[in-house]
């Protein structure tokens, strides 16, 4: 079991709520939300029933199609169990509550009847094509989890004392040295290689191999794939997954859906990409037509770019053509070897970052009317009314040619600007120029 930051947020739920809401934990598959989950029953609770509805028994599902009598409903469940459930001492959690909706719909009766806590998790397989017949509940409070961010993944392989000194480094805006940063971004390779899902991270600890590391991971892809065809039949969901490396490789302005699916505009697209991010297994970031503050009210949606949600998971997509990712190829890319340009993996590893921080993810690009210069802005946060662009780099070049331009352009909006490179900490005039593992505190 590793440890994981959302626990605290359950923990916070429990004691807030009383009883008097249901928690639903959303996220894409293997991620770890029913380990998590059970975790808290067992260390929380005095007793607990876990109801995995993607193997539940037939007589289980049809508890929940009257649910009148709740107490011959909680009678049963003990039974079927083998569990004695206890007033306020007891968890009853829904797992992959999204295959039962009824039981979803029984969380508002459930939780009124204040006997039981209840924790619900839901993944990959659109929640909202299975909620079109059934009523929601107002009394479910959501959150989303994400795979192990870099500080988890430094714990689980015995580090819990890096993290906190780039931390107080960041904060005190001092470099921390040559050498250092070095290991450091070692170490943060390792971590994009190797990614945040649970399975992946504990091959790596008992194994250090990483063909049998990238076995895992791409069972883990083909699971996904397979549940993007039970959310669109036709395999375009799957297409436009696999070709995500290859679309941010181009360095576009967007992703060009014509180049995959031929004839496809984005236009049409708009559901789909919207159940793809709804799995929590595809991040979206949307154009901003106008960089304000309120950056969500000016999102383009037919003008988009797709990141994977685990950068461990996009490293094996790149190589997706071969049988296996060679333990060589992995090496290399270790050791910032690859004689390939890996701005693309640094840049999804930063939308990862930013969006397991709370953040929505935005981009901009425009152009220099007298110069016909097309200039691309990564990443954009609001902060404090201002905005914060960010330039990702994989080399240590210091040059932030858009970031400037950006700057002189909307002057008057910005907070602070960003490059996100290989170097050490360091000021570059107005600009901070940051080692890729300090993304998590921006």
């Amino acid at each position: 079991m590793f440890q994981r930051k959302i626990y605290n947020q359950l923990l916070e739920w429990k004691n807030a709520s009383e009883g008097r809401t249901a928690l639903l934990i959303e996220g894409a598959r293997r991620i770890g939300k029913s380990t998590i989950a059970e975790e808290f029953a067992k260390n929380e609770y005095e007793s607990y029933i876990l109801i995995d509805f993607s193997v539940a028994p037939k007589a289980v599902r049809e508890l929940f199609e009257d649910i009148s009598d709740l107490n011959y409903l909680f009678l049963q469940l003990q039974l079927q169990f083998r569990v004695d459930l206890i007033p306020r001492k007891s968890l009853i959690i829904f797992d992959e509550v999204q295959l039962c909706p009824l039981a979803r719909q029984a969380i508002k009766h459930l939780v009124k009847d204040r006997r039981y806590d209840y924790i619900e998790t839901g993944s990959l397989i659109s929640i909202r094509r299975n909620v079109k017949d059934i009523l929601i509940p107002s009394e479910e409070r959501k959150i989303s989890m994400y795979p192990m961010d870099y500080e988890e993944f430094l714990w689980a392989i015995g580090d819990h004392t890096s993290f906190h000194l780039i931390q107080q480094c960041f904060a005190a805006g001092k470099p921390l040295g040559q050498q250092i940063n070095r290991r450091l971004l070692r170490d943060f390779r390792l971590y994009m290689l190797v990614g945040g899902m649970p399975q992946a991270v504990n091959e790596y600890i008992a194994t250090n191999n990483f063909r049998k590391i990238d076995m895992v991971k791409r069972d883990i892809l083909k699971l996904y794939e397979d549940d993007f065809k039970k959310i669109d039949p036709t395999g375009r969901a799957s297409l436009l997954f696999d070709a995500i490396p290859a679309q941010l490789n181009k360095n576009a302005s967007r992703y060009q859906v014509s180049s995959v699916l031929e004839h496809a505009r984005a236009d049409d697209l708009l559901q789909l990409i919207a159940e793809m991010s709804d799995s929590k297994t595809v991040l979206v970031s949307y154009h901003a037509n106008d960089p304000v503050a309120g950056l969500s009210a000016n999102r383009n949606l037919s003008k988009f770019k797709l990141f994977v949600c685990d950068t461990g998971l996009f490293t094996t997509l790149m190589f997706k053509d071969r049988d296996f990712t060679e333990n060589e190829i992995y090496e290399k890319l270790l050791n910032d070897k690859l004689s390939v340009n890996l701005g693309y993996l640094y840049e999804n590893a930063v939308a990862q970052i930013l969006t397991a921080g709370g953040n929505e993810l935005f981009y901009h690009t425009f152009m220099n009317k007298a110069s016909r210069h097309n200039y691309e802005i990564d990443f954009l946060l609001a902060r404090k009314n201002k905005i914060c662009p960010i330039e990702v780099k994989s080399s240590g070049y210091k040059t932030h040619i858009s970031l400037d331009a950006f700057c002189e352009k909307f002057a008057d909006r910005i907070l602070w600007k960003y490059l996100i490179y290989t170097k050490d900490y360091q000021r570059d005039s107005d600009c901070l120029c940051l080692p890729v593992y300090m993304t998590p505190f921006l």
